[in-house]
């Protein structure tokens, strides 16, 4: 039986690997940052090279073999071999100084092993990066508050670090968010519901020059058509009956200096389209009744879990704005494409809820385990979530096992559903049937909701608040 906790520590499948010297040694002939430090998965100090002994004042001696919060000033590599999540180039006062570091899980064979901890001197990217924006600051102000751009590089990684996955897609994904972050590159993102991708929008914008301005998200989904024009352009005074006195700004005019997030911009109208389009080329945009020009000074990002490039042949969506806004994709991968992540985020799910409910932490079995990682998941993360929280809260004790776990999870098959269409008439109490019905329709609607409503025989409204209601959305 495993911990939520356990799980990040390495007791998976019964088996808890350690840290051996020629895994670290091979980390640390591997990495061009000269003070480093390697803590196991207690966080016990069991390397410590010369460079960050002769910092600190602190014999390699007498710091190996005892906890890392009592060697380092300020350190948290103790939370990352319990978190599993990175840290990269925060700043970490030592002694009185601040200075940039890395915090790296170590991981082996799927397992958490440990952590490493870098420390940066001189001829790192990161460094260069800092440095430019204390000369910014100083060119605006003429003096620094550095505890203020200490304060601001914790925001810019907080986002992407609570991403949680160890895959090779993750990391990829990763890579590539903090590369188009610098840029003014608009940015499409696509995936399934419930794979993060406003995780990946806030990362974006948490990673820019953007980030001291707002972030405004719009539900392209969930807006009236009648309503489009004065929900992103505004609108004046009097523009329509009912107008606000003295008008009112819209998301675009909102998302002034900061990042505008168009989600399921898929579901956008096409009259929206075009003048979306306009405002993407031009630049500027006008209020309903208005006609003063406002400037777009805002990052456009936006997000679909529908396959443009066919809406595109089908004639449903713009091609023209479909190149605008997808100058660099990120591309999310569905859970069951990257079932080696389902581990960790169990072990997150699991400890966040017990702490949200202020319960004892509960125990998986393995078995459960397994039929967690065997299922499709096309509620994707959102669902693990929902299901994590649901046996967490009926399930008695502190073990969860597989018979605690929903029916379908445990290998039922849609194919036992004898029909799609009486959706409507089913009871109440036949949540788990209405649920896959649900799943079922939107992986035979490709995730076209849409299409999935049309073949339940209901409102598309109807199906965003099923999906909702059950975690699907």
């Amino acid at each position: 039986m495993i911990r939520g906790e356990n799980l990040r520590q390495g007791k998976l499948a019964g088996k808890t690997p350690d840290l051996h010297t020629t895994d670290i040694l091979e980390i640390i002939l591997n990495s061009a940052y000269e003070g480093v430090t390697v803590v196991d998965k207690n966080g016990i100090i069991v390397e410590f090279n010369d460079a960050y002994s002769r910092f600190i004042s602190v014999d390699k001696k007498d710091a190996i073999g005892r906890p890392v919060s009592e060697v380092i000033d300020n350190t948290n590599l103790h939370h990352t071999v319990k978190t599993g999540i990175s840290e990269r180039g925060v700043i970490q006062y030592i002694q009185g100084q601040p200075m940039v570091v890395h915090r790296i899980p170590l991981w082996k064979e799927g397992v958490l092993v440990g952590a490493v901890g870098m420390l940066i001197f001189e001829g790192v990217t990161e460094l260069y990066r800092i440095y430019e924006r204390f000369l910014e600051k100083t060119a605006q102000t003429g003096k620094i508050n550095s505890q203020k751009l200490v304060e601001n590089t914790k925001v810019s990684n907080s986002t992407l670090d609570r991403i949680i996955g160890t895959s090779d897609a993750i990391a990829n994904l990763k890579r590539m968010t903090r590369k188009v972050a610098k840029t003014e590159a608009t940015v499409l993102i696509s995936g399934e519901s419930g794979t993060g991708k406003e995780m990946f929008a806030h990362s974006i914008h948490d990673l820019s020059h953007y980030t001291q301005g707002p972030f405004i998200s719009v539900n392209c989904g969930a807006i009236p058509d009648h309503l489009f024009e004065s929900e992103l352009f505004g609108y004046e005074e009097g523009a329509f009956t009912g107008a606000k006195k003295g008008g009112k700004p819209g998301k675009l005019e909102l998302a002034e200096s900061g990042t505008i997030f168009l989600d399921e911009i898929g579901e956008m109208p096409q009259m929206m389209q075009t003048k979306l389009l306009r405002v993407l080329q031009e630049k500027v945009f006008e209020r309903v009744g208005g006609i003063k020009p406002i400037q777009l000074k805002a990052r456009v990002v936006a997000a679909t879990n529908r396959n443009l490039k066919e809406m595109v042949q089908s004639g449903t969506f713009r091609e023209d704005l479909y190149y605008r806004i997808n100058v660099i994709e990120l591309a999310i991968p569905p859970l069951r494409k990257r079932s080696e992540d389902i581990p960790i985020l169990i072990a997150h799910f699991l400890t966040d809820i017990c702490k949200k409910y202020e319960m004892a932490e509960k125990e998986i079995t393995e078995n459960a385990i397994s039929s967690l990682m065997n299922y499709e998941w096309y509620g994707n993360i959102r669902e693990l979530a929902n299901i994590i929280e649901k046996v967490v809260i009926l399930t008695d004790g502190n073990v969860i096992d597989s018979h605690h776990l929903p029916n379908y999870i445990k290998g039922q098959h849609f194919s036992s559903i004898p029909s799609l269409s009486p959706i409507n008439q089913l009871k109440e109490e036949d949540d788990n049937k209405e649920k896959e019905i649900i799943i079922q329709a939107m992986k035979d609607s490709g995730g076209n909701k849409s299409k999935a409503a049309d073949r339940l025989g209901i409102h598309r409204t109807t199906l965003y608040k099923k999906l909702k209601k059950h975690g699907l959305q």
